[in-house]
């Protein structure tokens, strides 16, 4: 009973330091004079995806076992396919029930008519759309390189780990450059929690509140992890598929909580682009780690969970072309992670 106390807990200490963190995260990108969008793919992406990295790195370079060190390798392949799988899907979901209470509220001010109704359903505009398909873009090709790398062996492989810390580099330097134009999206910034009555905080409470927040989501993340590795034994669910399943979803819970906060906020795009930034350190980070570090050797399950995850994203790439992303067409990427849990059944049987 304890575990699943505590797994609450966590969920809700993750929440509310989510919360303060994205308060914070947006103030520290108006001090730092990045555009918008780089806040969320950049630094909101950056502190949430924390947690795994950290698994991955003390994994690999503390394993004292190649079975030890391929926890990292799971948790190198299970942070991408749940951000591109449960994130967008829930992120799709909770834009629906958002829209769908707007309607509500509206009543018969809202426009029914069938053009009106398209309209209401796109995710942004079309250029919103083409910059998000510009990072799934990024993230496919260097991911199904990393996938190709874990089916095959030669002596110089490990060194290919530094391709993917220089790949991030680029993608760093070119959301940090080309945000300047990006448009304003939504409300202005929120007072920072830490001086609520201040118009204009000061640095020190910016840096305060992003770091304290960041700890508390570090640690609650990595104790509610523990707790679904001990629950997991108590429905009837096995190691691997606990690990498989429940850990990458656990891991990732900072960036969902993120983009549901964003989203109650009217901050969408915020919360599209702390997604693809995520998945953008999760793969090139902790790959270049695992390469340098393990044999990168898949089996089965991680080849299927990696098929999987380009699949949602190739998924994804079609549906925002033409500007049909829509919310309910987001919330479909979850569905993804039905398919992968499913497959995994026979594989692990």
């Amino acid at each position: 009973m304890i575990h699943f106390v505590l797994l609450i807990v966590c969920a809700v200490a993750i929440y509310l330091s989510c919360e303060w963190f994205v308060n914070a995260v947006e103030w520290l990108g108006e001090r730092l004079n990045v555009g918008k969008m780089a806040v969320g793919t950049i630094l909101a992406a950056f502190g949430t995806a924390l947690p795994e990295s950290v698994v991955t790195l003390v994994a690999v370079t503390t394993g004292a076992t190649d079975e030890a060190k391929d926890i990292g390798v799971g948790a190198a392949m299970g942070g991408p396919l749940a951000l591109s799988t449960i994130a967008y899907g829930v992120t799709g979901a909770m834009l629906m029930l958002k829209r769908r209470r707007e309607r509500i509220a509206a009543g018969s001010g809202t426009d029914i008519s069938p053009a009106g109704a398209k309209h209401e359903e796109a995710l942004g505009s079309a250029a919103d759309m083409r910059r998000l398909a510009k990072d799934q873009k990024w993230f496919l090709p260097i991911f199904a390189v990393k996938v190709t790398l874990g089916l095959v062996a030669f002596a110089y492989k490990p060194v290919l780990g530094l391709l993917f810390f220089g790949a991030y580099a680029v993608y760093f330097w070119r959301e940090i450059r080309g945000g300047d134009d990006e448009e304003d999206e939504g409300p202005e910034l929120e007072p920072l929690k830490f001086q609520p009555k201040a118009a204009s905080p000061s640095t020190w409470a910016v840096a305060a509140q992003t770091a304290l927040t960041l700890v508390v989501i570090f640690f609650a993340s990595q104790l509610f992890v523990k707790q679904l590795d001990a629950i997991g034994p108590m429905l009837g669910l096995s190691a691997a598929v606990t690990a498989l399943l429940l850990s990458p979803v656990a891991t990732e819970l900072p960036e969902v909580m993120n983009a549901v906060i964003w989203v109650r906020q009217g901050k969408t795009q915020l919360a599209l682009a702390n997604i693809s930034g995520a998945m953008m350190i999760q793969a090139t980070v902790p790959s270049g780690l695992g390469l340098l570090f393990t044999r990168w050797d898949f089996d089965a399950a991680l080849l299927w969970s990696g098929l999987i995850t380009m699949a949602a994203i190739v998924y994804l790439l079609m549906t925002m072309r033409g500007h049909r992303l829509t919310p309910a067409r987001l919330a479909v990427a979850a569905g993804f992670y039905l398919v992968f849990a499913l497959g995994l059944i026979p594989i692990l049987s």
